[in-house]
């Protein structure tokens, strides 16, 4: 039996930015109207995951130092 090869894991931003080209592509072939609004708040949503991603590994936010 084969053993499928695995690519090498993605990043979470790889992962988002990969996700946001796809939608992007979609939306570019759509007029105006609820499929395309939807597409438009998944990006918005991307976006936002992005921006707490890059809260979350921020140098500022430290753990508690034990007392």
């Amino acid at each position: 039996m084969e053993r499928r090869r695995r690519s090498a894991p993605h990043t979470f931003e790889e992962n988002i930015a990969a996700e946001r080209a796809k939608l992007e592509a979609q939306i570019a072939k759509l007029k105006s109207g609820p499929q395309r609004d939807a597409l438009l708040r998944k990006i918005r949503q991307l976006d936002t995951a992005t921006h707490i991603n890059e809260w979350l590994s921020s140098p500022g936010l430290r753990p508690p130092e034990p007392a």
